[in-house]
């Protein structure tokens, strides 16, 4: 049995109303604040003077506002496609006339070609077609500009999918890219020298039902487009429930996240379906998937 990769990858209407619902993201994205530490750190590692900063993928507007802090004579523009988010992003950031919060697509921007000269893409790749959000880099920034990015690999996630392997062979957590097909996604989408590394970090949980509630609160829910329509039963989320808590090594269980972060330059901007691109969908066996953890979505 094989799928294609676009069922195992997420469904964008799906995600937006996930977000939307995201209620507490501030104090469950300790992810998400980890991996923007890491790229912000990166940023003295280059001679930049951005008159415009993107922070793609806003959410609620802490990424814009260490660009306002680190870039004080920048436009920063906070980018996201969730009607909660960017309300949550306009009341934090209403204090400084620098921050626009803007509604836009990752994989379409709202945004004319060469306008920035910084972008910051902080965990947006797990909810888009990275292919398309590195074409629209490609496009968006000027010549000599540059793309920060944080994302998910394949391994993330690995318990919650060994779990669920045990009680069904559906999709429970979507699909993620490899280090590897991240550069070559950006090459192919016309940005240039792409670099990647790969880290792995741990989070612990006492129960199930704080992982849930943690990846619910920050909008990880399962959104593949493959995924299982139906509810899930009592029975099969005791299975689950069973199977991952057997994982367990003392009174904790871990999760394992594989964190990938790299960046792009630009080679001047890339006009709309200019660049090569590359295949959008391909055969995945199930069985692989089953054996290789690849995520970025919420157990259910």
């Amino acid at each position: 049995m094989s799928i294609s990769l676009e069922s195992a990858l997420p469904e964008p209407r799906a995600a937006r109303r996930a977000f939307d619902r995201a209620a507490g993201f501030d104090e469950a994205s300790v992810v998400h604040d980890e991996t923007r530490r890491r790229l912000l750190e990166r940023l003295p590692l280059f001679r930049l003077a951005p008159r415009v900063a993107v922070d793609l993928g806003c959410a609620t507007g802490r990424g814009a506002l260490a660009l306002a802090e680190t870039f004080p004579g920048a436009r920063v523009l906070a980018v996201d496609s969730s009607a909660g988010m960017l309300r949550a992003a306009r009341a934090k950031c209403a204090a400084l006339p620098a921050i626009d919060v803007v509604g836009g697509d990752a994989e379409r921007w709202p945004l004319r070609d060469g306008r920035a000269q910084l972008v910051l893409a902080n965990l947006v790749l797990p909810w888009c077609r990275p292919a398309d959000l590195f074409a629209e880099a490609a496009r968006v920034l000027e010549a000599g500009g540059l793309l920060l990015f944080a994302t998910l690999g394949p391994d993330s996630l690995a318990e919650v999918r060994r779990a669920w392997a045990e009680v069904d062979r559906e999709l429970h957590v979507h699909a993620a890219f490899d280090m590897h097909d991240l550069g070559d996604l950006a090459l192919a989408a016309g940005l240039t020298e792409p670099v990647v590394d790969m880290d792995r970090l741990e989070v612990t949980y006492e129960s199930v039902a704080k992982l849930v509630a943690d990846l619910r609160a920050c909008g990880a829910q399962n959104v593949a487009a493959g995924r299982r329509r139906g509810l899930t039963g009592p029975g099969r989320w005791r299975a689950f429930e069973r199977a991952l808590r057997a994982q367990r090594d003392g009174p904790r269980f871990a999760v394992t996240l594989e964190l990938v972060l790299g960046q792009a330059w630009s080679r001047g901007a890339v006009p709309r379906g200019a660049a090569h691109g590359a295949a959008t969908e391909v055969g995945v066996p199930i069985e692989r998937i089953g054996r290789r953890p690849r995520g970025g979505g919420s157990p259910g």
